[in-house]
């Protein structure tokens, strides 16, 4: 099978988690045997593959699904967006144009298509659920030793996660800020102004150590190092460095908005956005245990970027067995 897949144009400037979603996706799917390439819009020959596959929904993308559909290639999309909330920020319509145009979506959890279910109303949408994973690897912690060795912080709070608006540092500087806890965040910075307000409101309970390169040994051992995980954003499907930190042992504290309750059940905290919600949450991972194996094995048990490979070949097949 031959598979392409594309993004959003801005996409590989600062990376995060969708962006290791599409490359892992595609390093698995070759490992079974699919040869994917990425889309190079110098030469957009969409009619040499069995299926596109679009990863991310945004602006101005409903053009290119359309040269698509012209072409007769099947599409899918992996929209890598959670509408459970406040939808202004979204063009809604378009959006939905989009949906209606590709021959399936693959939203990461029961939770995420049933916001799009509910939210945008399209009719004959074919979902098939992919799971967001983790490597078997990334499991296999070098232990804390050598990230203590470059930053000797104590006990502290770690957040892993590209500095923006979106992943609401602010608000977990402000909670660490209130109870005296040290902060560390781990990540390219894609608002430098609002990097700025977290080091300025946070005070000296907050440092910013810098991205980390993904699957690293010295990230791994960060999240052995730290006391608690926390990924509180406005939304998360689940958040990749949530399900890195839980699989090594970390008590985290996630955002209720998207689908990491479906992931990780009660084996987290699960928070609001605001500053006292976020702060309890932190009390509450504090003084529970560190997560024990089951969640460890509920995680590699069915949350790896193989299964998720799985899945999506599994789409693929469908979407072509459904068509003439």
């Amino acid at each position: 099978m031959r598979v392409l897949m594309n993004t959003h144009p801005t996409a590989f400037f600062v990376p995060g988690g969708g962006e290791v979603q599409l490359l892992k996706t595609r390093e698995h799917l070759e490992a079974l045997g699919a040869r994917v390439d990425l889309f190079d819009p110098w030469h957009p020959e969409v009619e040499r593959y069995d299926v596109v596959h679009m990863f991310s929904t945004f602006g101005g993308a409903s053009s290119f699904h359309e040269h698509v559909r012209r072409r007769g290639v099947p599409q899918v999309l992996s929209p890598i967006l959670w509408l459970g909330g406040d939808v202004s920020p979204f063009p809604m319509d378009e959006i939905a144009r989009i949906f209606a145009l590709v021959d399936a979506v693959l939203p990461n959890s029961v939770a995420e298509q049933r916001a799009f279910e509910t939210r945008l109303g399209v009719q004959g949408v074919r979902y098939h659920v992919v799971p967001n994973g983790i490597e078997a690897t990334d499991a296999e912690g070098p232990g804390a030793e050598a990230f203590r060795a470059k930053h000797d912080l104590g006990e502290f709070v770690l957040c892993v996660g590209n500095v923006e608006p979106r992943k609401n540092q602010h608000g977990l500087a402000l909670a660490c800020r209130r109870l005296g806890l040290p902060l560390a965040l781990v990540g390219a910075v894609r608002d430098p102004a609002y990097l700025e307000a977290c080091l300025r409101d946070g005070g000296r309970s907050v440092r910013h150590l810098g991205a980390f390169e993904h699957g690293s040994e010295l990230l791994r051992s960060a999240y052995q190092a730290c006391t608690v995980h926390a990924l509180v954003s406005e939304f998360e499907t689940p958040g990749l460095a949530t399900l890195e930190a839980a699989v090594l042992g970390a008590r985290v504290v996630s955002t209720v908005h998207g689908s990491a309750p479906e992931y990780l059940g009660d084996g987290a905290d699960y928070v609001d956005t605001d500053v006292d919600a976020i702060a309890a949450g932190l009390e509450r991972a504090l003084a529970r245990p560190a997560p024990g194996e089951s969640l460890r094995r509920r995680i590699l048990a069915s949350h790896t970027w193989p299964h998720a490979a799985r899945a999506v070949l599994d789409a693929y097949e469908a979407v072509l067995a459904g068509r003439p």
